[in-house]
Parts: C-alpha cells; structure tokens; sequence
C-alpha cells in the first residue's frame, strides 16, 4: 500500500458544529472514517492530519515528500494567505490536490483568491466532504498516468 497524507488546516477540527450551514454536522473523525474506508479502496494507506498551524502544515508537506506518494490538503483559509504554505508544496516532487468543503468562489469578497491553487496540481471544491473522496481518486488517476509512462 502507498501512503497518501490527508491534511487539514485551521478550524476544521471544529467540523460539526461550525458552520453547519456551510460545513454540515459531520466531524473531522467522520471525515478521518470515510478517508479510510476510500483510501482502502484504492489500495491507499491513510496519514491522516490537523492543526491550526501553517508551520505544522508546512512540516508535514516536508515529511510527505520523502514519506508518502501525494497529499490530500484541505488548508482551509491558510490556502489564501499563506505563501510559505505555497512555496512548501512548490519545493516538493509529490502530487498536492487542494480540496475545500465548499466552494471558494462563492465565498465573501473580502476573502483574497488562493495562493496554494497556483502551485497545487488541482483543485476540487464546493462538493461538501465528497471532496476528499474526489481528492483520492484524482490523486489515484494521477499516480496511475505516471505508471503507465
């Protein structure tokens, strides 16, 4: 099995009770199972992460580039403000997919655009937590491209 690093940022440990409006009533643990259960399914050992911190984040992408075949990162607003964040995944030769719960266009227009999305390979949002299970299998599509050349 190859190890993904799913990776969650700022807030997100707070998933069913913040927000529910926009984020649902499903946990981070939820979130934690259905990686699992897809991570599984295509053959996927799940490294599964949070924290508040973009320094942590940047760590664990660090951590990921010599120990795992890709990230999964739900950086949460960090996405949009952090340009070490950015130059993380930049300086590492694994596939990062962006992933956000909803959908960022739509949000408020106070909020600036995403730094990460200009260095991440994708990005996939606005599907609620479907998005990591997309996030999966569009890194699984990407490392099965790469095999075949």
């Amino acid at each position: 099995m190859h190890t993904v690093f799913v990776l969650n940022g700022p807030n997100l440990n707070l998933l069913g009770t913040r927000e529910p409006e926009l984020y649902g009533t499903q946990t981070l643990d939820d979130v934690r199972a259905l990686c699992d259960r897809v991570g599984a399914s295509l053959d996927f050992n799940i490294d599964f992460r949070q924290t508040n911190h973009d320094g942590m984040l940047i760590d664990w992408i660090h951590e990921a580039h010599a120990g795992s075949v890709g990230v999964v990162i739900n950086a949460a607003a960090l996405a949009r403000t952090s340009l070490s964040l950015h130059d993380a995944v930049k300086a590492v030769k694994i596939p990062v997919i962006e992933i956000h719960i909803t959908n960022i266009y739509k949000r408020e227009s106070y909020r600036p655009p995403s730094y990460l999305s200009k260095a991440a390979v994708g990005v996939i949002c606005g599907f609620g937590l479907d998005v990591y299970s997309l996030g999966l299998h569009a890194l699984k599509n990407i490392l099965t491209s790469a095999e075949a050349k």
